[in-house]
Parts: structure tokens; sequence; C-alpha cells
């Protein structure tokens, strides 16, 4: 019984982990160029080195673990915005920003201009180009498929885009990555200016995933409430013959 009591436990655990990845999926829909996260399970199987295992042992036995997370890196929809700072990378690279952590790379290409007058993030970080930051002065901005930020026909400066492979990025915050791989600049990724890129989340599918999660919980939650009453049972009444 106890057993169960833990596999139920580790499978309750889980769910738990899961609901918080397909609940930020779900709070990220809108996010320009969030990818989506996704859970991978496995099982261990307590006492497994006692053979022959009956089934009724493996049911018992099998503690569900989150094992990994894994990102979709699926291009999202790229959207109109009709905003000259506004730029969406078609293809594999990343944007190289500077933040308080250090050099970071995120595909969110909503930009705008600091008071210093230099090309940052939503947030404020700095958007670094090929030579460091970017100035942006009074005028018209104009910004090439490859990169290059031009102000009234001026060159100012060229966006630093690399490609990392995916497994060497660490997800830090929402669409924020850090890497301790050598960054490469990206040969392959066009910049697309007045237009964003959308999360690749399918937010029907996330809400039937985040429904699936929960009853899972759910029902793990009364399996527990189950044993918790059996050994309560069991303390009360037969104990006490011993």
């Amino acid at each position: 019984m106890d057993s169960g009591f833990y596999a139920a436990c580790t499978g309750l655990l889980a769910q738990t982990q899961a609901l918080d990845l397909v609940s930020e999926n779900l709070a990220n829909v809108s996010t320009s160029a969030y990818k989506a996260r996704q859970a991978s399970f496995h099982t261990f199987l307590a006492q497994a080195n006692i053979e022959p295992a009956s089934l009724l042992s493996h049911a018992v036995n099998d503690y569900s673990i989150l094992g990994n997370t894994s990102q979709s890196w699926l291009q999202g929809n790229l959207e109109r915005t009709g905003n000259d700072l506004d730029v969406a990378l078609q293809g594999p690279g990343l944007f190289a920003i500077q933040t308080t952590s250090g050099v970071r790379y995120t595909r969110n290409g909503n930009f705008k201009v600091s008071a210093k007058g230099q090309l940052v993030t939503a947030n404020g970080d700095i958007v670094l180009g090929q030579n460091g930051p970017i100035p942006i002065t009074s005028g018209k901005v104009s910004i090439s498929t490859d990169g290059s930020v031009s102000i009234n026909g001026a060159l100012s400066g060229k966006l630093r885009i690399v490609d990392i492979p995916p497994q060497d990025l660490v997800q830090e915050n929402a669409g924020v990555y850090a890497s301790k791989a050598n960054a490469k600049p990206s040969t392959g990724t066009q910049v697309q200016q007045g237009m964003l890129e959308g999360s690749n989340i399918n937010a029907v599918q996330a809400s039937v995933q985040l429904i699936t999660v929960q009853r899972h919980a759910e029902m793990l939650q009364r399996a527990l409430s189950e044993f918790h009453s059996e050994f309560n049972r069991i303390a009360a009444n037969d104990l006490p013959r011993l």
C-alpha cells in the first residue's frame, strides 16, 4: 500500500510540474516569438531488482517522474504591425541583446528607442549590432533583410543575428535565452521590417492539454486521499491489536 501511496505522490508532483509548463504556455500565447515548452515523462520502477514482478506490482511501484522539458522551435506566424522598429526573423537566427546578466538571445523583435538614442528591446535591454549598440537618431528608419539599419538612407549599424543550436539554449524568462555555446553569424535568416513573429502556441491544443493535466492531477489527489484514509484506519483499528 505504501508503494501505491508513493507512486501517487510522485505522479501528482509530475503532473503539477506539467501544469506549470502548460500554464506558462497559455500565459504567453500573445508573446511575440514565444516558443512552446513541452514536458516529457519517464517511470522509475521501485524494487526493480525483485523478479518476477506481477502486473499489480508494476502498477503500484511505477513512479511517474518529469524526465525533461523541451522547446518547440517551429516558426510562428509573421504578423504585420506597420511599426518601423518592429522586426521579425524568418529563419533560425536570434537577436543578440545586452542585459544586466550579460549577452542574451531572443527572437522577439519588438524594439524601441531608449532615452539615450539606442535601439533597445521592450524591456529596455540594448539590441546589439555587429559593432555594439545601434544609435537611432530622428528620421526615417529602414531595416533591410540582412539586418542593416539606416536612418534617412545613412547606415547606422547592422543587427547582430546569430545561429545557436537549440539544445545549447537555456530559457531564462519569456523568450530570452542564455547560452555558453559559440554564437555564429546567421546565414539562413532574413529580417522583415514592420512585422513581428507570433508565438508558436496553438491556444486550443494548449487549453485541452491544461484540462487533461488538471484531471490527471485531481485523480491522483483523490488516490492520495484514499491512501491517507486507509492509513488512518489501520492506525486506529489494527495497530492497537499488536
